[in-house]
């Protein structure tokens, strides 16, 4: 359902690929800390100016590739709207095989043809747990079912109802 809340498609191309520049620098930067952390001359010194280097110089390039991702899933999946003129889960699972294709070029034929697959298979996946977590969600939302009109459930209508109290109905008998 977060389909709804996102922009109209020229923006969301833009906003994408805002993002996945975003995820990469972080999750980037993360690593690149971790692995020129590891990789430096032994002393907390050097390991920390190790670290400090390897995010420098390395952070920024795969904050680029992620946001070439973005931007190329974008621009397909905005291209599949308009002309399926529906926004589904294929448009989703379509535009991630086609961007691991075209993004693989470079590689040859196998190797577009693996990261096509890995990437319409990898959106899938992704698309499916969305729709069992919104089918889950929704199943707690549930108008829950009125209670039956039973004549057993509703008791016997021949029964002597009172108001009063036990102790004063046994001085009546």
């Amino acid at each position: 359902m977060e389909e709804y809340a996102r922009e109209p498609c020229p923006y969301r191309i833009v906003d994408d690929c805002g993002g996945a520049f975003a995820m990469g620098c972080i999750g980037g930067g993360v690593f690149q800390a971790i692995k020129g952390f590891r990789n430096a001359p032994s002393g907390l010194n050097r390991r920390l100016v190790g670290s400090i280097i390897a995010i420098k110089t390395r952070s920024p390039v795969i904050a680029g590739n992620f946001a070439v991702w973005g931007g190329m899933f974008s621009t397909i999946d905005c291209t599949l709207v308009h002309f399926r003129k529906k926004e589904d889960p294929w448009n989703s699972i379509i535009s991630g095989a086609a961007t691991g294709g075209i993004l693989a070029a470079r590689n040859g034929v196998p190797a577009m043809a693996g990261s096509a697959i890995i990437g319409g298979v990898l959106l899938a996946l992704i698309e499916g747990v969305g729709i069992l977590f919104t089918r889950i969600s929704a199943d707690q939302f549930k108008n829950p079912v009125p209670p039956a009109d039973d004549p057993v459930a509703l008791g016997d209508p021949g029964s002597n109802f009172s108001f009063e109290s036990a102790s004063n109905q046994t001085q009546y008998q």
